[in-house]
This record gives C-alpha cells, sequence and structure tokens, in this order.
C-alpha cells in the first residue's frame, strides 16, 4: 500500500479552542478509527526504522502508545512508555518540562535501559518541542542515546524540530502543517 499524504491529512480535522481557548488542535483520533491510515502510518515507520539500529522505542503518553505499540511489535524491539508523573510503579526517574499552554512532568522506570541503547522516541505530534525534549533527558540520564524522533505531525511554525535538531536529536514527521 502506497503512502498517500492527501488521505491522511484528509482525516486530521482541527478541533478550535481545545484543550484551552486560542488553541487549534489536530485530532488524530480519525486516523487511527480508518485500518486504511492507520497501516499506512505504521508501515511508512516500519520501513523507516527496520534496519536503523534502534534497540528501543520510546513511546510518550498518551497518543505515542498507539505508534509505539506497533512498532515495538513489527520491528520486535522493546516499548518503553514515558508517562505522565504518577502512572508508573516501582522507582522513576522524573523531569519537569514547559510545554504549549501548560506545565508537566513525565516519568520513565529506572533501569528501563542501559549506556549505548538507542532509542526512537516517539508522539503523535511535533509542536513546541517541548514534551520530547524532556523524554530525552529522561533517556540521557539513564544512558541511552536517542536516535531520531517520529511523529505523525509536525507543526513546522511552532519551532519544535528547530528545537530538537539544536539538542542534536534528528526528526522525521510523516506530515507537516504550517498553520
Amino acid at each position: 500500500m502506497a503512502f498517500d499524504e492527501f488521505l491522511l491529512k484528509a482525516h486530521i480535522p482541527i478541533i478550535q479552542d481545545w484543550p484551552v481557548p486560542g488553541i487549534k488542535f489536530r485530532d488524530i483520533t480519525p486516523l487511527f478509527r480508518n485500518p486504511q491510515t492507520a497501516r499506512q502510518i505504521t508501515d511508512a515507520l516500519v520501513l523507516r526504522y527496520m534496519n536503523s539500529g534502534i534497540t528501543h522505542i520510546g513511546a510518550l503518553e498518551a497518543r505515542g502508545f498507539l505508534l509505539g505499540s506497533n512498532l515495538a511489535y513489527a520491528l520486535n524491539l522493546p516499548l518503553l512508555l514515558i508517562r505522565k508523573a504518577g502512572k508508573l510503579p516501582g522507582k522513576v526517574d522524573r523531569i519537569d518540562y514547559q510545554y504549549e499552554y501548560s506545565q508537566g512532568q513525565l516519568e520513565i522506570q529506572q533501569g528501563s535501559i542501559s549506556r549505548g541503547d538507542n532509542v526512537l522516541l516517539i508522539d503523535d505530534l511535533l509542536a513546541t518541542g517541548q514534551t520530547l525534549l524532556a523524554a530525552a533527558q529522561l533517556i540521557h540520564r539513564q544512558g541511552g542515546d536517542v536516535q531520531e524522533a517520529a511523529t505523525i505531525i509536525d507543526l513546522s511554525n511552532l519551532g519544535g524540530r528547530e528545537r530538537l535538531v539544536e539538542a542534536n536529536i534528528p526528526v522525521y514527521s510523516l506530515l507537516a502543517f504550517d498553520d
């Protein structure tokens, strides 16, 4: 099945003023209700990473879990859950960060990766890049390397790609919007 950018974009509506006034939210849930678009996304990412040297998939809560679990299964790699604070049992590494319209905390269980592991960070959308930067810091604290950050959507006007590249994190997105 060929990758169809127009089909994917047609399945991403804008929700005005959500989750807070002034935000134009790109909703990816219709992509996963349609088996054809869901398969195109997964297949495109699997083809990109199947011989890349990645040793782990680091999925960001919550929509990154949709992509991460598919990739981990297809590539036969361990899945790391990078979650909001208070969601993981046991000892965790935690980081505070600021993002588009709020602040947050991310956590990863201690001992999830080892020095030299190569992690692909995966999330649904790249906006300002702060969440992916925070996740990369958690990976680095445990001795891992971030090979790349991958998303379905890059909101290119918000500067996230530039922030990640400045931090030496390559970025790959299937689609870009400049609004």
